[in-house]
């Protein structure tokens, strides 16, 4: 079974960066597309970013463009998500996923 662990989260001012980073294991990564989403308090979980299994066409929500990067690293069998600029509305859990299954989360708290 697939298991995804993410790391890096943290709090940080606002204008300051971050970058996350998703273990995978159990499954092939190199062929696997990859997302990374988030969830506040009493919110329904987001759409951050998204990208496919050969890295290539990344989406963004439109909240995070320009300022977020999503890559996969197929040797070290990792999604990162570059976090840039972060603002406080920033602020949440951040999952990652490969559309099927979850890992625990990592948050990321911006002060402003």
């Amino acid at each position: 079974q697939v298991q995804l662990v993410e790391s890096g989260g943290g709090s940080v001012e606002a204008g300051e960066s971050l970058t996350l980073s998703c273990g995978y294991s159990g499954g092939t990564f190199s062929t696997t597309s990859m997302g990374w989403f988030r969830q506040t308090p009493g919110k329904e979980r987001e759409f951050v970013a998204g990208v496919a299994w050969n890295g290539r066409m990344p989406a963004y929500a439109d909240s995070v463009l320009g300022r977020f990067t999503i890559f996969k690293d197929d040797a070290k069998n990792t999604l990162y998500l570059e976090m840039n600029s972060l603002k406080p509305e920033d602020t949440a859990v951040y999952y990652c996923s490969d559309y099927e299954f979850w890992g625990q989360g990592t948050q990321v708290t911006v002060s402003s």
